[in-house]
């Protein structure tokens, strides 16, 4: 009697490949797997997946020979150039309609460029965002594919099997669109959960060095934070981050030196709003203060020789916690309103038709953003799919309405006190902005034609008509063509 098939083959078991196909194999599916090291395979097999339903493969065509058609190859292999090479790997050993994943944290223009070379050759294509982490894959994490449609009827029931489930047992996964859909909107998961740490970190700051609290006062405000509006994954770890003790008796976070790492996904989220024309402030801040923090030697140099305010908090602590929640809900509301308009300047760009309530609620479990707070976008979007803006929306106009206050007390404290707070200071900007029916950028265009002769539009002429002035006298008529962000 034949082996029986396998369901699916994963490449890579690295700590996130083993518990996702440990995952797939506790939803009852069989799964052959592969690593390049292949003693990792030997390891696995007589290891974790000793006695459960994984089949070992000792090359890519052993491990392709062994599935099901349509065959379904995932990896979850470094981004970059690995990708390719196992993709030209795999490709000898398909058939036309046999399916490639792409599990890692692909930038999406090597996905679009996968999706449509591998169409060429008769296969299928999937470049999914995969979130949660190493405990995420293991129990359940949230999964946004794109790629190919004709691949999802043959992966959704896995997928949606293995996925993280919202309290009313929705699968955190669904379709999100064509080609790099899936990688993108993964790519801006990030790029918020970059704002998301950075505005905790902000809080942190200010509560440890402004209001000179604790480690266990800290705890302690995260804690009652968790069972609030803030009441999210990152808020709950903090919380338990800031408890935690070494076998000496030591705060753990007190050891750990400020120089903060990346991979390069909140990058790419602040590269493709720059290329979309969209204010990204608040993330790209959350970049740029990692940046900051890496530079470590040179902020040390630095504090001996440049000397700023070091006043101390002398008003009501506990007000001042209070608007802190504050600040931190309404500058969360931000960051992922800017995340939600560069998603559908995108799905504009690349003919993607994106189901933005949907991905709210693919977020809403496994996955590191997850938060209570996405049920309400979702209700938002679902509400107005049109919807250009998140605080537009009743309830968000009604929530930053409400932090509105506190917010601005935070931010002026944190200027007095001489604590950079980048993250929800530049939230508050963009809301100012945004509120704002006239801004400054009629003297900026002036200005632009005055030396460059960029041509300008005028309040009293209909949209579309530019206008040049001799500024000197000596400029002439003739005008520059014009590019408008």
């Amino acid at each position: 009697m034949s082996e029986k098939l396998c369901d699916i083959g994963l490449i890579g078991l690295a700590v996130m490949g083993e518990n996702l196909v440990l995952n797939m194999e506790s939803r009852g599916y069989r799964v052959a797997v592969f690593n390049r090291t292949v003693e990792k395979v030997d390891a696995f097999i007589e290891g974790r997946a000793k006695d459960k339903n994984f089949k070992g493969c000792h090359s890519i065509e052993e491990l392709c020979a062994s599935l099901e058609r349509p065959r379904k190859v995932m990896m979850l292999v470094k981004a970059g150039q690995p990708v390719d090479d196992f993709i030209a790997q795999i490709v000898p050993f398909l058939e036309p309609g046999d399916i490639i994943i792409d599990g890692g944290n692909s930038h999406f223009p090597d996905t679009i460029r996968r999706t449509e070379e591998l169409e060429g050759k008769g296969l299928l294509f999937v470049g999914t965002g995969v979130s949660g982490g190493e405990e995420g894959a293991l129990k359940g994490p949230s999964i946004m594919p794109g790629g190919s449609p004709d691949a999802w009827p043959h992966v959704k029931e896995i997928f949606q099997a293995i996925s993280a489930k919202t309290d009313s047992g929705e699968a955190c996964c669904d379709w999100v669109g064509e080609d790099g859909a899936g990688h993108f909107v993964k790519m801006v998961h990030n790029g918020i959960e970059y704002g998301d740490m950075q505005l905790i970190c902000e809080g942190y700051q200010l509560m440890k060095q402004g209001l000179g609290m604790s480690n266990a006062e800290m705890h302690a405000v995260f804690n009652e934070w968790n069972q609030g509006v803030l009441d999210s994954y990152l808020i709950e770890i903090t919380r338990d981050i800031l408890g935690h003790v070494d076998e000496d008796g030591n705060a753990t976070v007190d050891l750990i030196l400020d120089t903060a790492g990346q991979k390069g996904t909140g990058k790419w989220t602040g590269v493709a709003a720059l290329d979309l024309g969209q204010p990204l402030t608040l993330i790209g801040e959350a970049v740029f203060s990692r940046c900051l923090s890496a530079i470590k030697d040179e902020r040390v140099d630095a504090a001996k020789v440049l000397k700023g305010e070091t006043s101390t908090f002398s008003g009501d602590k506990a007000a001042f916690v209070n608007d802190l929640r504050d600040a931190l809900y309404a500058s969360k509301i931000v960051s992922y309103a800017q995340g939600y308009q560069l998603m559908r300047a995108a799905a504009e760009e690349n003919g993607w038709n994106l189901n933005y309530g949907g991905i709210a609620l693919m977020w809403r479990g496994g996955c590191i953003i997850r938060s209570a707070f996405l049920g309400e976008i979702k209700k938002a979007f679902d509400k107005n799919p049109e919807l250009v803006n998140l605080l537009l929306d009743p309830f968000f106009v009604d929530a930053v309405a409400k932090a509105q206050a506190g917010w601005r007390r935070v931010v002026v404290s944190a200027v007095e006190l001489g604590i950079p707070v980048p993250a929800i200071s530049s939230a508050l900007a963009y809301f100012d902005g945004y509120r704002c029916d006239r801004l400054p950028a009629n003297l900026l265009q002036a200005q632009r034609d005055y030396f460059g002769a960029h041509t300008y539009e005028r309040v009293d002429k209909p949209r579309g008509e530019f206008f040049h002035t001799n500024w000197t006298g000596r400029g002439g008529t003739t005008a520059s063509s014009t590019y408008n962000v």
